[in-house]
């Protein structure tokens, strides 16, 4: 009962680094996104083995979980963090704080990949806070609802970008919680990172960003070890600590903290001052957020 309470609170605080997330990666706009995506999973994999390995002992998978660890890997570990870190470097289109917050539509590939492979049961309570959290959360993005084209548009293909994560993301909820229903967060975190670097090693081939390989820098190195040891591999493993007692609609409201706290660093650290219904929908988002966590309790 205490890890059932205590499993939306971890999400809730993996969901608060991966805002920082955004600051360390910002940094790195003279990457390729798909180079960045490989190698702070390859550092978070070497970083994790010795506790993959170790759990791999007494841990099996069956044909089906390591199908959908398959799909974790190549959906939320390249496709959703290439999106995602394509979108936050189009820093001349698109404010840092609207690329997290555009992730309040993860919500809705979650709940239908929930559906259908988990079979979890919407309840009326469910619905009815999660459409409160979507609807401030489309006015937090947008000021007075409206949506900006400006910039030929270019402020639309980065959100666009955006929306994309959020859709790979949210599918991968699911799928994760399929295959914690049964194993140690520890294990599942390692197989994702084992399974993810190989795919985007493909993807960095494939987009021809193999000559970027050997150009990093020391500093670029450290950010990227930075990225894969706090709010890359150490998120996901709290994150998934708190998925394996959490139903995946109540955690995919409750990673709304993604994009409020992006907020905050936006105005503090950028000096990005938003619309009063921005700041008014964000409080509204936050307490459907709590009501959503309290049903995973009872």
């Amino acid at each position: 009962m205490q890890y059932m309470s205590s499993g939306p609170f971890l999400i809730f605080i993996a969901a608060i680094l991966w805002a920082l997330d955004g600051i360390l990666r910002r940094s790195l706009f003279g990457l390729p996104p798909v180079t960045i995506v490989f190698f702070e999973h390859l550092i978070g994999l070497i970083l994790i083995s010795p506790f993959l390995f170790r759990a791999w002992k007494g841990e099996k998978l069956n044909k089906h979980e390591w199908g959908a660890i398959g799909l974790v890997a190549l959906f939320s570990g390249v496709l959703g963090t290439l999106f995602f870190t394509t979108a936050l470097l189009k820093v001349n289109f698109i404010q840092f704080s609207v690329v997290f917050l555009l992730q309040k539509l993860q919500p809705l590939f979650a709940i239908f990949a929930a559906w259908l492979l988990l079979k979890e049961r919407i309840t009326r309570g469910y619905v009815a806070w999660a459409a409160l959290a979507l609807t401030a959360g489309y006015f937090v993005t947008f000021p007075n609802g409206l949506v900006n084209f400006s910039e030929g548009g270019a402020y639309v293909v980065a959100a666009l970008y955006a929306l994309l994560a959020a859709a790979a993301w949210g599918t991968s909820t699911a799928f994760s919680r399929y295959v914690l229903l049964n194993h140690s967060h520890t294990f599942v975190t390692g197989l994702r990172f084992l399974l993810t670097v190989p795919i985007a090693l493909v993807f960095v081939f494939a987009l021809g960003a193999a000559p970027t390989l050997g150009e990093i820098t020391f500093v670029q190195y450290g950010t990227l070890a930075l990225i894969a040891f706090s709010t890359g591999m150490a998120a996901l493993w709290i994150y998934y600590r708190g998925l394996k007692h959490t139903r995946a609609s109540v955690s995919t409201i409750v990673e709304l903290a993604f994009p409020l706290t992006a907020i905050f660093i936006d105005y503090f650290l950028y000096g990005t001052v938003l619309a009063w219904t921005q700041y008014a929908a964000a409080v509204v988002l936050m307490f459907a957020m709590y009501r959503v966590a309290l049903l995973n309790r009872e």
